[in-house]
């Protein structure tokens, strides 16, 4: 078929790359593939990307500094329009990508069309998502750090009530409230570790490899990198573009982080509960019921667990995403966005509320002393008075045993045995030992670094006052 018989191509404008089709995009493959539905979001960073661009286009001379400026501000004009709702979004441009760009030809024209220069949609796409999610793990540590806060602010609060400790959901030792409280900042310190380990990797600028193979422009990827605050270029084209571990790593941080919340949200819905009545949350962030008067439920903590469910199906849902692609960009990665916008939104909006949450939170002190005895949680701490005085272990762990059947029997604790009972079962019973017994006695007596011992937890207290920066305490 000669040129002049061939059909004209489409009308301008319905496909960005209409120069090869002859046909207009059908408005069912449209509504099927566009993203911009969801990858809106990406606005910010797709224009900051954009103008870093344009910058070094201009300084490697493949655009003049009056086309770059004016490139600039065109781009913080669409900005403006796009944070003012002004700005139209249709889907026949597909994504946002295509959205800014078309909008910056139409008030360019052949000077809007260079921005493209050197540059693919699949190491733009990919920068601007990092770019995103370098913002959204900065927004989460500073609400992972504020939570850690609020668990201190109640450990001091806290610092002297001793209350039960648990394995199995069965009362095992006790231990200072302000040591579990503590054991919280424990975890979430991890997820802040996770995710700034993953913000290193997700600091990669991919921008400049092109499609898959580079481009034989001459472009300065490292003036780019530097505009954006990327610590690193990416080193190899053929897998910058189509890279998503940091993705998929940072989808099981947050899911990690969210596991530990809904873990947190288990215990405190069991600890309030009318059969424990250990804490009193704040009303603010209960709801009632519809039809029984006197419910105060645990609305927030329960969503706070099942919230967590999001964020691992997510996680699992990336991983089947990327496990079957070959080498280089597919079209599959544009789902990516909603999974990972989903789970950091799951996580953000859960710890907008958490903090709120634990500063509001109180200790049933009375319940918990009135019950505090109640288990013979002080027989590990019996064994080891025992150890300490030359016994072996198993000997000293048998003994006591018999000890808690007697009392147990009894139904009464551990020291309302008499000396004479005691002796039974303990040969070479000393009055001494009842010092070991008493959950208070139980918890002064730990020694070791990291224990619930008070004068352990004050030191964790001290040192994550130092880790959050926190200053003086109010008196």
């Amino acid at each position: 078929m000669s040129p002049a018989s061939d059909p004209q191509p489409s009308a301008p404008g319905t496909k960005a790359w209409a120069g090869v089709f002859r046909e207009a995009t059908d408005p069912r493959v449209e509504a099927f593939s566009e993203s911009v539905s969801f990858d809106r979001r990406l606005a910010d960073d797709d224009i900051d990307g954009s103008i870093a661009h344009a910058r070094m286009l201009a300084a490697c001379g493949l655009v003049t500094l009056p086309e770059a400026d004016a490139i600039t501000q065109a781009l913080e004009e669409i900005r403006a329009d796009i944070r003012a709702g002004r700005f139209e979004f249709t889907a026949a441009k597909e994504d946002i990508h295509l959205h800014i760009e078309s909008a910056l030809t139409a008030r360019l024209g052949d000077t809007g069309r260079k921005i493209h220069t050197a540059r693919s949609r699949n190491d733009q796409v990919a920068t601007d998502l990092r770019l995103y999610c370098r913002r959204a793990i900065d927004r989460i540590d500073t609400g992972l750090a504020d939570l850690q806060r609020a668990f201190l602010g109640l450990a001091e609060r806290e610092a002297d009530l001793v209350i039960p400790g648990y394995t199995h959901l069965r009362r095992a030792q006790p231990v200072l409230a302000a040591h579990q409280l503590l054991a919280w900042c424990e975890k979430l310190g991890r997820d802040r570790d996770r995710l700034a380990d993953c913000r290193r990797r997700v600091n990669v600028m991919p921008l400049g490899s092109g499609a898959i193979a580079g481009t034989s422009l001459p472009i300065d990827r490292s003036h780019v990198a530097e505009a954006l605050g990327f610590e690193s270029v990416a080193a190899n084209s053929l897998d910058a573009a189509s890279d998503r571990d940091f993705v998929c790593e940072l989808a099981f941080g947050i899911a990690l982080t969210a596991v530990h919340l809904s873990q947190w949200a288990e215990e405190w819905i069991i600890y309030s509960t009318q059969e424990f009545s250990f804490l009193r949350l704040p009303e603010g962030f209960c709801t009632g019921s519809s039809i029984m008067p006197q419910k105060i439920n645990p609305d927030v903590l329960e969503l706070v667990r099942g919230k967590s469910a999001r964020t691992i199906g997510n996680a699992q849902a990336l991983l089947v995403l990327v496990k079957g692609l070959p080498t280089a960009y597919n079209r599959d990665l544009q789902e990516d966005k909603e999974r990972i916008f989903d789970s950091i939104d799951t996580l953000e909006a859960v710890l907008r509320v958490a903090a709120p949450l634990v500063a509001g939170t109180r200790f049933d002190r009375e319940r918990i002393a009135a019950s505090i005895d109640r288990g013979h949680l002080d027989a590990t701490s019996l064994m080891e008075a025992l150890i300490a005085q030359g016994m072996p272990q198993r000997k000293a762990h048998e003994t006591v045993g018999h000890l808690v059947r007697r009392a147990m029997t009894r139904g009464v604790a551990l020291a309302d045995l008499t000396d004479e009972e005691c002796s039974r079962d303990c040969a070479g019973w000393d009055a001494a030992y009842r010092g070991a017994l008493g959950a208070s006695r139980a918890v002064e007596r730990m020694r070791s670094f990291g224990s619930t011992a008070p004068a352990a937890v004050a030191e964790q207290v001290a040192g994550w006052r130092r880790r959050l920066g926190v200053g003086a305490v109010d008196t």
